[in-house]
């Protein structure tokens, strides 16, 4: 209750705020999964209970030194920043509740649905700035790469592309974040369900983000050269520019859906009913 108390002022506002729509569609949605997980592995995680105040008094400590810090500073961080410091506090209070309730043999068999709830903290904009930028930057390269592969006319200034009549600049909303922040969590959750090997776990999540820069690059392309060859307002007005989204996802989904079935199926018979057993899961 405590760990829900903290969370619920700072996401509340933050949710309120212009940066959700931007960045954090998917944090409502993490508890659900993570205690999925719980219920999941429920015979595994509770098998062997036992307290453990040694481990876990420390983790509440963090979590509340980190609650504090964050309403001392509240004035000088942004409401993103606000969150992040805040919702993390929230999640060290949970774990180490965890920890001294039910053990560390407990927490081990449940690392993964705890740890899951990282997702729930917004990531810090000293992290967030550099990552979009990035991206962006990728976006750009791959637009001038289609560019060139479709051989359209165009000039460079930057981030700015100016074609016969119109003039496009690859910008912050551009980067794919949003559509790159769910594709993340879907593929960490896929690859822990669906994979044994940490390695190959990795590799899935290395390869969705050249994947999500390319998508980002396509969709460009496809918007300008619609807006140059067909009508101007795909680039004001078209639910494609402003919703579409969607469409390029899906196909990006579906390829890394296709990896992980041929990483899955190079592992054998793997893992049973979609989970990697606990000896697996360390390895």
């Amino acid at each position: 209750m405590m760990a829900l108390y903290m969370f619920y002022v700072p996401l509340r506002d933050l949710f309120s705020s212009s940066i959700r729509s931007d960045f954090y569609d998917h944090i409502m949605v993490i508890p659900l999964l993570s205690a999925y997980l719980f219920f999941a592995k429920r015979k595994e995680i509770f098998s062997l209970l036992e307290y453990s105040f040694q481990a876990g008094i420390p983790l509440m400590v963090m979590g509340f030194l980190l609650f504090f810090l964050g309403r001392n500073l509240a004035l000088q961080l942004n409401q993103n920043d606000y969150s992040s410091l805040i919702a993390c506090s929230a999640i060290f209070l949970f774990i180490g509740s965890f920890v001294c309730c039910y053990g560390l043999q407990a927490t081990n068999s449940a690392a993964f649905p705890l740890l899951f709830l990282v997702f729930m903290i917004p990531i810090p904009t000293f992290i967030m700035d550099p990552f979009i930028y990035i991206l962006t930057l990728g976006s750009a390269e791959v637009t001038e790469w289609l560019f060139k592969l479709t051989g359209t006319t165009y000039l460079r200034e930057g981030f700015v592309f100016h074609l016969s009549g119109i003039s496009i600049e690859v910008a912050r909303e551009c980067s794919g974040i949003r559509s790159t922040m769910a594709l993340i969590v879907v593929v960490v959750l896929a690859g822990y369900m669906f994979l044994q090997s940490n390695w190959k776990r990795f590799i899935l999540v290395l390869a969705l983000f050249p994947l999500t820069i390319l998508k980002n690059g396509i969709r460009i392309v496809t918007i300008t050269l619609l807006a140059v060859y067909v009508d101007q307002k795909f680039l004001t007005q078209s639910f494609l520019h402003k919703s579409g989204g969607v469409f390029f996802f899906i196909p990006s989904l579906a390829l890394l859906g296709l990896m992980l079935y041929f990483l899955r199926k190079s592992e054998g018979k793997g893992a049973k009913n979609g989970f990697p057993s606990a000896r697996n899961d360390k390895r």
